[in-house]
């Protein structure tokens, strides 16, 4: 069986590997910082504005700081995909996968490497796309609209089986 998977790594397919990120690997230091920034943005104004109203420098400074972190707990995938993708070296913004029996290959404007299904720490399954994580900060996006051999449900089948892993589904 042989699968053939074109991708673009553009904003909103680092934003999906982010938030596939978040939801697996980083799942516990995320709900921890999650909680703690929360309780941060709700009781910040509450303690600014305990005895009235009054805006002062510190306050402002203050309330910017709590808008800035609302902002990050809000759109922390998006951001995180937005910093990726700034980090990105030029030629890998565009790959063509190929998927074998004994390995899969990713060929993009750099060059072309070769990868083994072992090194697969979990698969992810989103709306659109199959996310790879090989650990914290490391993983590879196949969207589904860029199947050119195969389809979705035979690749997940096909992947189970040569991982020994489970796709996971998230939202």
């Amino acid at each position: 069986m042989r699968f053939t998977v074109e991708t673009n790594y553009d904003q909103k397919t680092l934003t999906n590997l982010a938030h596939a990120l978040r939801k697996t690997v980083r799942k516990k230091s995320g709900i921890l910082s999650h909680i703690l920034g929360w309780i941060a943005v709700v009781l910040s104004p509450i303690l600014l504005f305990h005895d009235g109203f009054a805006l002062d420098f510190r306050r402002v400074i203050t309330l910017s700081v709590v808008l800035f972190m609302l902002a990050v707990l809000l759109f922390e995938d998006s951001i995180n995909g937005w910093i990726a993708r700034k980090r990105l070296l030029k030629g890998l913004d565009k790959s063509v996968t190929t998927f074998e029996e004994e390995g899969y290959e990713t060929i993009t404007a750099v060059g072309k490497t070769q990868w083994t299904y072992e090194v697969i720490g979990e698969i992810v399954e989103l709306k659109n796309c199959f996310v790879f994580i090989f650990d914290r900060s490391h993983g590879q996006v196949y969207d589904k609209a860029g199947f050119t051999e195969g389809s979705v449900e035979e690749f997940r089948s096909f992947i189970e089986g040569k991982t020994k892993k489970e796709v996971k589904t998230i939202r």
